[in-house]
């Protein structure tokens, strides 16, 4: 069964691939508004220590054990303790329900890029987007109709990815990246070259990187580090492991882990200041500050951004166009990963054909996609993320890294990374997963908990919270029952709970 996976063409191919998918969309929109507002250049030295203690560390753990494995996610788990199978159907349920809605995001991108080009949300930019185009209901609960406008979008996402992860691992997916990622940089290096000669850039970079190293003292600037690190770098829901299983038998561990880990650091600190020397002159312009205009999400993406390129003094529509095209670029390099990790299970658990499972994977996918192109479909959207990001990816990494640190000999699995590597890392590796990442993943679960019980989520009514989110994490848990008890292939079910020993290397 081995033999038969995909294998990237190159060191290079994983490489770029992995830190596609670790670079999406938060990265672009999300990142640059958290560092402003969590101490701005202090915030650095928190995401840095997480990025060394929790980020790097966990990938360098999952791409060792599904090097040595050569499983999709489920077959990992499964291959160390049969009872933890079901761990890995519970991160391949998350991905399905994060690639459903991630997908119907990049079809919104796909129609403000040709918005961009005649400036067509005019004017009052949000009432555009939440009126003209999402034409947005009066309450969660109230789902409306189909968008058609939405729905043609969101059908060609579903397309290019299956079209590209038809061709699978090297002449799909990586070659896919291999197009995807250079053009995502170049036009992100357009944007920022253009940005920093606006009047007012100066402001917005300051506000973006400004020190208030006070604010290392506040905890809830240290969770909001470690919350990005484990939004953006794509681990603890499958999609590292199953990229990892696809790697030759002579590969650098360490070394990818550190290169992917730095890569979308970089990433993001880019996107901060390709975002806040824009919105520094848009602030500027204005004469207001620009923490006024400074905003994260959605709303940083078709709300302010669109009102910020309609106030550039020219290239309005080739500002707006590559702002948009790094959307898409950055959630295809993401979709398609996410879409893996549910095509690997399937095809390690059943041994059907690649065509066949991607097929109704995808169909499957845009049915359920349907929910985020109705008029409620925004609701649907922000619930059901921050459910699966709070809680079910929390819980899944949570249960992970214990699991992995505590069950597993963690030195045998070191000198495993180290004996594949041109640089090892110390014994501070393991500590960090045994002790310091538990810890933290704990207290990070605790205190959202918390805000949420007391203070809620937005301005949800609490119906509408239990009902969308509630019905998530119940879809999702029993899609990991329902699919952990199917019966698959003989040579599937004879390595479950075979053990591994990571001390041969």
């Amino acid at each position: 069964m081995n033999e038969k996976r995909g294998q990237w063409g190159s060191r290079m191919g994983f490489v770029i691939a992995a830190i596609g998918s670790a670079i999406g969309l938060g990265n672009i929109w999300r990142f640059p508004y958290v560092a402003a507002s969590n101490g701005g250049g202090a915030f650095l030295i928190p995401y840095l220590f997480a990025l060394l203690t929790a980020g790097i560390p966990i990938l360098i753990l999952e791409f060792a054990v599904a090097h040595k494995i050569k499983r999709s996610t489920p077959g990992v788990f499964g291959r160390i303790s049969k009872k933890m199978e079901l761990l890995g159907w519970f991160q391949t349920a998350i991905s399905f329900g994060i690639v459903i809605y991630y997908t119907a995001i990049i079809g919104w991108t796909i129609n403000y890029v040709l918005y961009a080009f005649k400036g067509q949300w005019g004017q009052d930019t949000e009432s555009f987007f939440f009126n003209d185009f999402l034409n947005i209901s009066d309450h969660p609960l109230n789902i409306g109709g189909i968008n058609t406008k939405m729905l043609v979008a969101l059908a060609l996402v579903w397309l290019v990815n299956y079209i590209v992860l038809m061709g699978g691992i090297k002449a799909g997916i990586e070659k896919a990246n291999k197009i995807f990622m250079p053009l995502l940089v170049i036009c992100l290096l357009v944007i920022t070259a253009r940005g920093l000669t606006l009047d007012g850039a100066a402001q917005g970079l300051d506000y973006f990187f400004k020190p208030e190293f006070t604010k290392l003292k506040d905890p809830t600037v240290w969770i909001a580090a470690y919350g990005q690190i484990f939004y953006s770098l794509s681990i603890c829901f499958g999609i590292m492991i199953t990229y990892a299983s696809y790697l030759p038998e002579k590969t650098d561990l360490v070394n990818n882990a550190f290169l992917t880990g730095l890569g979308n650091c970089s990433f993001s600190i880019l996107s901060g200041i390709a975002v806040f020397s824009v919105l520094g002159y848009m602030a500027t312009s204005q004469g207001i500050p620009v923490s006024e205009v400074s905003t994260g999400g959605i709303g940083l993406a078709f709300v302010v951004f669109p009102t910020a390129i309609n106030a550039l003094p020219n290239m309005n529509a080739l500002m707006g166009a590559l702002f948009f095209s790094c959307l898409i670029f950055a959630g295809f390099s993401s979709s398609m990963s996410i879409l893996e990790v549910i095509v690997s299970g399937f095809a390690d658990k059943f041994e059907s054909s690649r065509k066949k499972i991607l097929t109704i994977t995808c169909l499957v996918g845009f049915i359920f996609s349907f929910l985020f192109v109705t008029d409620a479909g925004l609701y649907f959207l922000d619930i059901i993320d921050h459910f699966i990001n709070i809680y079910a990816i929390a819980i899944a990494g949570l249960i992970e890294i214990i699991f992995l640190s505590w069950y597993l000999n963690l030195e045998d699995v070191r000198q495993y990374a180290n004996g594949m590597s041109d640089f090892s890392v110390g014994k501070w590796w393991n500590l960090s997963l045994k002790y310091l990442t538990p810890i933290v993943l704990s207290i990070m679960f605790v205190f959202n908990t918390v805000i949420d019980l007391t203070q809620g989520y937005e301005d949800y009514d609490l119906k509408s919270l239990l009902a969308i989110g509630g019905s998530t994490m119940a879809f999702i848990l029993v899609m990991a029952f329902v699919l952990n008890h199917f019966k698959g292939q003989p040579t599937y079910h004879s390595s479950i709970g075979k053990g591994v020993d990571l001390s041969e290397y």
